[in-house]
């Protein structure tokens, strides 16, 4: 797949596909004799699971990390293991800081409603 077809498929733009291949979170993507990128199927694994976990809010670093010893082969698979239980950690932190904002938002919301309501009670008597 051309990088035009690869960023189409997966909502990335073209100079966040060079980026993270600049950057070592895409592996080497091999190029034709025009010297054209031509993703593999392989490569396009790697682009969802990046924009995946980018997603989730996992830094580039952790991302770049997990790349390099998964690049270095089986020897590492504890360390990679390690990794991603630590940011499923973070992730986990991260989401219930989300859950006690998303409350707090809707108790505000809650209130102003209320006072809308209260406000349109008190109209509708000075009209009557």
């Amino acid at each position: 797949m051309t990088i035009a077809e690869v960023s189409k498929k997966f909502d990335l733009s073209q100079d966040t596909l060079r980026y993270y291949e600049r950057i070592g979170l895409i592996p080497h993507v091999n190029r034709n004799k025009g010297g054209i990128r031509d993703y593999t199927e392989e490569d396009c694994r790697w682009v969802e699971f990046i924009k995946c976990m980018r997603n989730a809010g996992l830094p580039i670093e952790a991302l770049i990390e997990y790349v390099g010893l998964f690049q270095q082969g089986d020897t590492t698979t504890k360390a990679r293991k390690e990794l991603l239980t630590e940011q499923r950690k973070q992730l986990i932190a991260r989401m219930e800081d989300m859950k006690n904002t998303l409350e707090r938002l809707n108790y505000k919301i809650e209130s102003y409603e209320q006072s809308v309501v209260e406000k349109e009670k008190e109209l509708k008597r000075s009209e009557d």
